[in-house]
């Protein structure tokens, strides 16, 4: 399965612990991210992570055509709701986008530990019919 992550500044180091904690589960699939949260998910992971774009200067759109073409089978943005973003990523695009297309997604700690847990059990297998 193709993962993206996605992160505001602010849930940076939780997805960095998200994703040691889950580093197993994650090292069985592919794994797709904005730049600068690739880049930290991978230094400290050491898992291989297809980099696109820093989420403000055209990484979520990068994300966003993945996943119109069907090519991302699930997404976990780790927003914060609280804090105004000025040049990060725009969470509505992304939630807009993956309901359009079917796409389960996470974005909270809460709901992205369900969906790493269902993909490890093999809850998301229905999305092959997809592809």
């Amino acid at each position: 399965m193709n993962i993206g992550l996605v992160a505001h500044d602010s849930k940076k180091k939780l997805m960095q612990n998200f994703c040691i904690a889950y580093r197993g589960i994650l090292s069985k699939n592919e794994i797709f991210a904005t730049g600068t949260t690739g880049r930290l998910v991978e230094e400290v992971t050491g898992l291989p992570i297809h980099k696109f774009l820093a989420g403000h200067l055209g990484g979520t759109q990068q994300l966003a055509a993945q996943i119109e073409n069907n090519s991302i089978d699930l997404v976990i943005f780790l927003r914060d709701p609280l804090t105004a973003k000025s040049k990060e990523p725009d969470v509505n695009s992304i939630v807009r986008i993956c309901d359009a297309n079917n796409i389960p997604l996470a974005t909270n700690l809460a709901t992205a530990e369900l969906l790493i847990k269902s993909l490890d059990r093999g809850d998301l297998e229905w999305r092959e019919m997809y592809k």
